[in-house]
């Protein structure tokens, strides 16, 4: 996770900031804690938990903030050293979507605050909130606190509304204020590309100076290229989870909503079994994730999808994955397919490069950041399954460019390592700018 000066933002100086002590993590509406791939789980949750450690491990403590969705778990759970998820009571424990959540706001301020006020003053140094319902919170929370604020959009309601699948709901004008808002408010804004930098600040009208690209990183133990024989561990992956052990394999992984275009994928594979049956007939997609989203109004609407093509027998669909199962299906795959529509990021890219295996993803957003266009796969799909037929057509027969690609994605993979040192220098000058306000301000008032 390495902090990018590219004129977008302010450049770093060689001063010593200061290191916060304590930062108070704000993120109601996912946990850290719940499986990545389905509901609103998904890369921020990811995010927020290797953040939060790598911090811990520079001697920053991270006290996570998040909704309380299960009666289950304690109210405070420490998840490593330095890093505590604290289960704040904010409407019901089950039953409410993303979208119902403004309305809880107030109760999660409440709880916020109140456990701000049992702690001696002066508890938490920072605040750094995630998406915007978490930035609503972090806003009042500053002023009440004295502290500043750092705010990760991780998606924007402009650039999806821009983008929309077709079919999907747009972003509501209350979040597009809401968003405006924290983007107003926040003392630092950390982006994860330059592309949602650019986007900050051409469509919220961000200040460049408070903008900061920190991107994203992957743990590198846990994904990693299969040692031996790829194409023996290929196999030996693909057993172990069930899956067809001859022919090709493309994966795709997470939220099964309009916004990630699973829909896309299946509909390619017919669109190939249109172009070259004989073909079409070795590949195969696995889908591994969960309804979410939009998608939860119909969860089984992509098996319908399949069965309405004719392509039933070509698709497999598999549960989310842990992280440490992760790996296992990445390794089984000859290409991952990334088709969304928006991706501030893209994670699964990151790590599906990190275990050698070649991404073909649509050149949105993120995307075209974190794949390395011809090198470590291809970042140039657009929407159109005729398009990703194509793709498909042209690198699964060739297990020569197949190669080729896996070692550029290894060779690819330790530029993007989590590591806290770009996240500490946006939270050292924010508390340094904040402070000398704070003496600007004393030394007026004495005038």
């Amino acid at each position: 996770m390495a902090e990018e000066h590219t004129g977008v933002g302010r450049q770093r100086g060689s001063l010593p900031w200061p290191r916060p002590r304590r930062i108070a993590t704000l993120s109601v509406h996912t946990s850290p804690l719940h499986q990545p791939g389905t509901g609103d789980a998904g890369g921020m949750n990811v995010y927020i938990l290797e953040v939060s450690r790598r911090l811990a491990e520079a001697n920053v403590e991270v006290e996570i903030f998040t909704r309380a969705t299960s009666g289950d778990l304690p109210p405070v759970v420490e998840v490593a050293p330095g890093v505590h998820v604290r289960h704040v009571m904010a409407g019901p424990l089950e039953g409410l979507t993303k979208e119902e959540l403004p309305g809880q706001l107030c109760a999660f301020t409440a709880g916020v605050l109140r456990a701000e006020a049992a702690r001696p003053p002066g508890h938490y140094d920072l605040i750094h909130s995630h998406y915007w319902l978490s930035g609503q919170v972090g806003w009042l929370a500053k002023d009440r606190w004295g502290v500043p604020l750092v705010h990760t959009a991780h998606t924007l309601a402009k650039v999806k509304n821009a983008q929309l699948a077709a079919g999907d709901r747009p972003e509501p004008k209350a979040r597009v204020i809401g968003e405006e808002q924290v983007v107003a408010e926040a003392d630092r804004l950390v982006a994860n590309t330059r592309v949602e930098a650019r986007d900050l600040i051409g469509r919220y009208d961000a200040d460049p100076t408070r903008v900061t690209v920190v991107e994203p990183g992957v743990d590198l133990e846990r994904f990693r290229p299969p040692a031996g024989d790829r194409e023996a561990a290929r196999t030996a992956a693909r057993i172990r989870l069930g899956l067809p052990t001859r022919g090709h394999l493309v994966a795709f992984v997470g939220r099964i909503q309009p916004l990630k275009a699973p829909d896309v994928l299946v509909r390619a594979i017919a669109a190939l079994r249109a172009r070259d049956p004989e073909l079409a007939r070795e590949v195969a997609v696995v889908i591994c994730g969960g309804p979410s989203g939009t998608g939860l109004d119909r969860p089984t609407a992509l098996i319908e999808l399949a069965a309405s093509l004719g392509v039933t027998d070509r698709v497999h669909f598999l549960p989310p994955r842990t992280g440490a199962e992760l790996p296992l299906l990445y390794q089984a795959a000859d290409l991952v397919a990334v088709p969304s529509y928006n991706e501030s990021f893209g994670l699964v890219a990151l790590e599906a490069q990190a275990c050698g295996t070649p991404v073909v993803a649509a050149a949105v957003g993120g995307l075209v950041t974190t794949v390395r266009d011809q090198v470590s796969g291809g970042a140039d799909c657009a929407d159109d399954p005729a398009d990703w037929a194509a793709a498909l057509a042209r690198l699964l027969p060739d297990r020569a460019r197949q190669a080729e690609l896996s070692v550029g994605a290894a060779r690819h993979r330790p530029g993007f390592l989590w590591h806290a040192a770009g996240l500490l220098a946006v939270y050292g000058e924010a508390v340094a700018d904040h402070r000398a306000g704070l003496t600007a301000e004393l030394t007026a008032s004495r005038c």
